[in-house]
């Protein structure tokens, strides 16, 4: 298992000769951060510890000016090498990187300080209780601190145990079999084509899966992997990966788009999150202002609304409704960092709570509470509940978890509707989804021939009298007054009546008919008329036709002109 652990620190303080010390890799990749020895974009190095493991680091610049790149570069790191310069000590630039890996939920670290050469001990001592003084209250507050030159090694093995250290206190990347990699750097490779490079989290990649491009929801194909400066065939999370890919073109991605499977994440582009305000902060925060998102390796402007009171004040931490520009994979915890772009400063950050809202925003209470999910939904295929809060949960009935007052009331609901019903019992057909699978809740029915009844209801339709009356009425059967809609149509169902153009008729009389018309034909084989069946039937034409459309169906009888002649199926004559 390989960890990435980011640089962070204030300019020109020295992250980048670190690396290249530790590494032997110069993380600086461009000819104007090399002229101008300022780090300009994220650079990528590895390192090995002294147990062996390997180590990749993710040197970012110091510059105000190249914050966003430098956010770009924490969004999915385990820990951090907080460099700070001996001789120049603690500046604006190293506060604000170490409250955004505070507000990001880094909760691990080690401190370099830098430059160890050009100190006296004097000035050494002051470093040291100005980093414990400012490092107090954060994930840094004991932290170890490591003296170091980068330039004649001074402290460096120290700092690589120590490094081995941290290592063994950050927590392995969680493996939830659901990938997903923020693109930090997207090139072309001469003989490979498009590669991007990330930091993977979620879940494992392989050559040859398939994957989607998001926001721009293109189907690509892992041609290749790489990590830690060699191929793979397949990567876990929590390494720094690059990736080949076919299906798409390099000029058609940006830093901040993602790569995911297909299906095993929710995409929204609004979500409900927490927002931790800076006490630094010299103003109150509220949904006026032009704001930028820092998610992944992505800025994205968002709209943004407070939920709630309509301000958050410096150092407290309120609830915010977040409006992307267009759909991201999100889960419960995602970190983000929210920044001003108006006034250029970072407001606070927090984590996503919530990626479906469903509750208007004057009256929503986000947090990540699985069953505030469900009662807010009522029902929930267990599948879906998964990718809105990253938890698995077994069904309450059928597919889904369920709301446990919405499911005591649809239990009780249907119980009266099956006693409405009566002994007949209630239609399986008209129930839905969820009803069906609510039947397994109520142990004294019984499902029959697609009805649902009481254990105990007698079963009204065994020996029903109009269909003894039909047995009766023969070639002039009933019509069936007074019986219960229900019951006919049940009937019909069991096969007890038979039922042609809107007449009813005992299967008995349907046989009856077609020996009748054997015989007729056996003394008649050039064919009989309606009003000869109609004489020997004794009935009239309102029953005798359905009959014989019965007939003529089933193949007793064919239709030539007209008079009826007997037809394949017409049995031998009595």
């Amino acid at each position: 298992m390989s960890h990435v652990v980011s640089t962070a620190g204030h300019v020109d303080h020295g992250k980048s000769t670190l690396v290249r010390a530790l590494t032997g890799t110069d993380p600086d990749r461009f000819a104007e951060e090399k002229a101008r020895g300022l780090t300009i974009d994220l650079g990528f190095a590895s390192a090995k510890l002294p147990s062996g493991r390997v180590l990749s680091l993710v040197d970012v610049p110091g510059h105000i000016r190249f914050l966003k790149n430098m956010l770009a570069g924490v969004g999915a790191v385990d820990a951090c090498l907080f460099v700070v310069d001996a001789n120049e000590g603690w500046k604006p630039q190293t506060e604000e990187h170490l409250r955004i890996l505070q507000l990001l939920g880094v909760r691990h670290g080690v401190v370099a300080l830098t430059k160890i050469g050009l100190a006296d001990a004097d000035l050494l001592e002051l470093a040291r209780l100005d980093i414990a003084e400012r490092t107090e209250g954060t994930f840094l507050e004991d932290a170890p601190v490591i003296g170091v030159d980068s330039i004649d090694g001074t402290g460096l093995d120290e700092l690589r145990t120590e490094l081995d250290g941290l290592l063994d206190r950050t927590p392995d990347a969680a493996d939830r079999g659901t990938p997903r990699l923020w693109i930090d750097r997207a090139f072309s490779a001469k003989g490979s084509g498009t590669v991007v490079t990330g930091t993977l989290t979620g879940g494992r990649v392989r050559v040859d899966d398939e994957l989607v491009l998001l926001p721009q929801r293109r189907s690509v194909r892992v041609r290749a992997l790489q990590s830690l400066h060699a191929e793979r065939t397949k990567v876990g999370p929590g390494n720094r990966t690059a990736i080949n890919l076919a299906g798409v073109s390099h000029d058609e991605l940006a830093r901040g788009d993602v790569l995911v499977r297909s299906g095993e994440w929710f995409e929204t582009a609004t979500f409900d999150g927490s927002l931790t305000v800076l006490d630094s902060l010299d103003h109150e925060v509220s949904r006026r202002g032009a704001h930028l998102l820092y998610l992944g390796a992505g800025e994205h402007a968002v709209r943004v609304r407070i939920l709630g009171p309509s301000t958050i004040a410096p150092g407290t931490t309120g609830n915010i409704r977040v409006h992307l520009p267009h759909a991201l994979p999100l889960l419960p915890g995602d970190r983000f960092i929210l920044r001003e772009a108006g006034r250029a400063e970072t407001i606070g950050g927090g984590e996503v709570l919530d990626v479906d809202p469903q509750v208007r925003a004057s009256e929503a209470t986000p947090d990540r509470s699985v069953d505030r999910v469900i009662s807010e939904r009522g029902w929930v295929d267990v599948d879906e509940l998964a990718l809105l809060t990253g938890e698995q949960r077994e069904p309450d009935v059928g597919r889904w978890a369920v709301d446990p007052g919405v499911l005591t009331q649809a239990v009780t609901d249907l119980r009266a509707r099956i006693d409405e019903a009566g002994p007949l019992g209630l239609d399986l057909a008209v129930l839905d989804e969820q009803e069906r699978a609510t039947i397994e809740l109520l142990g004294d029915v019984t499902t029959d021939a697609g009805r649902i009844k009481t254990a105990d209801a007698s079963d009204v339709l065994a020996d029903h009298p109009w269909v003894d009356a039909l047995r009766r009425g023969g070639f002039v059967p009933p019509d069936p007054e007074g019986v219960d809609a229900g019951e006919v149509r049940e009937l019909v169902r069991r096969g007890s009546v038979v039922a042609i153009d809107g007449v009813h008729y005992a299967p008995e009389t349907i046989d009856a008919a077609a020996r009748l018309l054997a015989q007729m034909l056996a003394d008649a084989p050039d064919g009989v008329t309606v009003s000869e069946v109609r004489q020997a039937m004794g009935n009239t034409r309102k029953h005798a036709m359905p009959l014989l459309a019965r007939l003529d169906e089933t193949g007793m009888t064919r239709r030539r002109g007209d008079v009826r002649i007997a037809g394949p199926r017409l049995p031998e004559p009595s």
